[in-house]
């Protein structure tokens, strides 16, 4: 990236000058060009760049599409190694400060600078900040509150949709000027049915394209959404066949020990289990009309956290896991699953002991 770009990316529905606990009338849009990762969760080391107008994300959106021309271009033989934008949505009870600092981790992890010992993806990612007011200990539902915050975020995956089909059209005529990024996503918790509810928006929006991909690689982090959403016949289908659609892969991380799951199960019992606390309900999802799912997978992740972990650390302790953030690197980078799972990538040896 060229000097002077943003390290830093935020798109935010918080009130208060972006730090509040309640839901802002439009989005802003921030950037930030220090980095210091200690003062990420300080809004005044971010800089608003909302514009005026109809079109407030503009500058941003002009912003980031420069930063993307700087991206290294790859053929397809090494697809592997394109760069990344990668958007971020935090699960919930988040304050500005925590979500920031999270943010902040997983881009310090995930993206930068390779060496021998740490693979890490090209390009950056974007925080989607939402003022989530679940409530600890007893992670109260708070879906209403969510979908408030999914309908914007719709018209941004919106937006992208439509610039990712015009970079199409403008790669048919001149292959060089094809779209040097990935678009992935990475959602945690209850974010990921704040995603489930803007990609169903921007799926119907769209006239429902079947099988146009907006998003590269989804990965679902101990997601607090029903497990049975990709089968035909459950009651969030729409949905889940959004999802399908919109995304070439979709990987569900989870772990029967999230103990915060189980009381959100528990909450939340309509019939179904939480996706993040024991993976898809059929395995491929099922299809009633059309040959199986097969874009949507799972991994238990119980294997990476030692005992010394509690139940109710391990609902955010992916982020903190080298392991899984190394296998995380290996989903967004579009390796095959069959390539992660015989070598053993997708378990591992520190649990039980």
């Amino acid at each position: 990236m060229k000097e002077g770009s943003p390290k830093y990316w935020m798109i935010s529905k918080r009130n208060d000058g972006g730090i509040g606990t309640g839901v802002s009338q439009h989005l802003t849009y921030w950037i930030n060009k220090e980095g210091a990762n200690g003062e990420i969760g300080d809004i005044s080391n971010w800089t608003n760049v909302t514009s005026h107008g109809k079109d407030r994300g503009k500058t941003f959106k002009s912003l980031l599409a420069a930063s993307v021309d700087q991206f290294p271009t790859f053929g397809h033989e090494n697809h592997e190694r394109q760069s990344h934008v990668t958007l971020f949505i935090h699960g919930y009870n988040e304050s500005f400060y925590k979500s920031a600092t999270l943010y902040g981790m997983i881009c310090e992890k995930l993206f930068g600078v390779s060496s021998p010992e740490n693979e890490k993806l090209g390009g950056f990612c974007v925080l989607y900040d939402w003022p989530s007011m679940g409530h600890l200990p007893f992670y109260l539902p708070d879906r209403s509150h969510a979908r408030q915050c999914a309908e914007p975020l719709a018209d941004v995956l919106g937006d992208l949709f439509d610039y990712l089909l015009k970079k199409q059209r403008i790669a048919a005529i001149d292959p060089s000027k094809a779209c040097k990024a990935k678009v992935s996503v990475i959602a945690h918790s209850m974010g990921n049915y704040v995603l489930q509810k803007a990609l169903a928006v921007a799926w119907t929006r769209k006239n429902q394209p079947l099988l146009v991909t907006l998003v590269n690689q989804l990965v679902m982090v101990a997601a607090d959404v029903d497990n049975d959403i990709f089968d035909a016949g459950s009651s969030d289908n729409v949905d889940g066949s959004a999802m399908i659609n919109l995304t070439y892969r979709i990987t569900s991380l989870f772990s029967g020990r999230d103990a915060v799951l189980g009381d959100s199960a528990g909450l939340k019992h309509f019939g179904t289990r939480r996706l993040g606390r024991s993976g898809l309900a059929s395995r491929p999802p099922l299809n009633i009309t059309l040959p199986r799912t097969d874009n949507v997978w799972d991994i238990d992740c119980s294997s990476f956290f030692p005992n010394s972990i509690g139940s109710k650390d391990i609902h955010g302790a992916y982020f903190d896991n080298d392991t899984v953030i190394d296998l995380m690197i290996k989903l967004l980078r579009g390796i095959d699953r069959n390539i992660l799972s015989i070598p053993g990538h997708t378990k591992s040896n520190a649990w039980p002991q």
